[in-house]
């Protein structure tokens, strides 16, 4: 994979689990418990004696599965690391020789930043894609939104006090490539076996970053006069009519159209937080983009319509 496309993975995925592993031999079944669970993924950290083995033990396993190395500290780790068949490069710190490294060798890498000099530092050395770290500890999702300011080509990666309780913040965040964490991995699930505990963790995870909630119900009508006529009945409920070009809304969470569109019986709309990264989840789960329906800005697809309906409702993607 080139770095676009390890960039891209790591955009649609969401979630790049952080794993401290201490037993080799447990390394093949831990990544069958985060493929099963959605994440076909791992940052394989240089914190124990076993990382070395455990990436090359996942690779062979599954070629198909990402697997990457973390807390790289110096160009003899990279290399030790991108031998065994680490696919990308995460560090703690910038560290201008690991960077140079990588970047001769063609590696993704992603040094560890807190602060703005840091920042200008990784964009000198041709880097767009940085970590930041420790996340929690550095201000959090208040100190990215200050970073998108200045920074607006940066998009970073980010570890340090991430949970499921702060998961959605970073989620939302729009210069969060992909978010790093390591509780649905946790040392002692891994040494205990819980492989079924990691896998429902790892779907969790996968499903909690799209932030999936109905954002409308829409119900079609076959003139202007039967539009408004429904509208007069849902107003008679207390809900206030909001009238527009082509619809009118009864609040926010019913959409009046007074004509037939996608759907035989109407339209559902969901929300998420980033809506191209939402379809890559939802085409795995066998939905496929009605692709006259995209409709795009400066940050990417808005609104999209899928193929497939449900019970004669038409489902489509909006920007929450």
């Amino acid at each position: 994979m080139t770095k676009e496309e390890i960039f891209s993975f790591f955009h649609d995925l969401a979630i790049v689990p952080v794993v401290a592993i201490e037993d080799a031999d447990k390394a093949v079944p831990l990544a069958k418990a985060m493929i099963d669970g959605g994440i076909p993924c791992a940052e394989v950290t240089f914190r124990t004696a076993a990382a070395e083995q455990a990436i090359k033990n996942m690779v062979a396993a599954f070629p198909e599965m990402v697997v990457g190395a973390g807390t790289v500290i110096n160009p003899e780790l990279a290399e030790k690391a991108v031998n065994a068949g680490a696919k990308f490069i995460v560090s703690a710190g910038l560290n201008p020789d690991t960077v140079k490294w990588c970047n001769d060798h063609n590696v993704p890498v992603t040094p560890g930043v807190c602060t703005p000099s840091e920042i200008e530092q990784g964009l000198s050395m041709g880097l767009n894609v940085l970590k930041f770290f420790p996340a929690e500890a550095s201000g959090g999702v208040n100190m990215l939104k200050n970073f998108g300011g200045p920074f607006k080509q940066v998009k970073f990666m980010t570890t340090g006090g991430i949970s499921p309780a702060n998961l959605a913040d970073y989620a939302k965040a729009s210069n969060v490539l992909a978010i790093g964490g390591s509780w649905m991995v946790k040392p002692d699930l891994i040494n205990n076996c819980q492989w079924d505990e990691i896998t429902r963790l790892c779907a969790e995870a996968v499903e909690k970053v799209q932030g999936l909630e109905i954002a409308h119900v829409g119900i079609y009508a076959d003139s202007d006069d039967e539009n408004d006529r429904t509208a007069a009945e849902f107003a008679k409920f207390g809900m206030t009519i909001n009238k527009g070009k082509s619809s009118t809304f009864m609040d926010k969470t019913i959409e009046l159209v007074p004509h037939q569109g996608r759907g035989a019986k109407g339209h559902i709309a969901y929300k998420c937080y980033d809506v191209d990264r939402t379809i890559a989840y939802l085409k795995k789960k066998g939905f496929t983009v009605d692709e006259s329906s995209v409709q795009k800005d400066a940050k990417g697809t808005k609104i999209v319509y899928f193929n497939e309906h449900i019970n004669g409702f038409a489902i489509h993607l909006t920007r929450g």
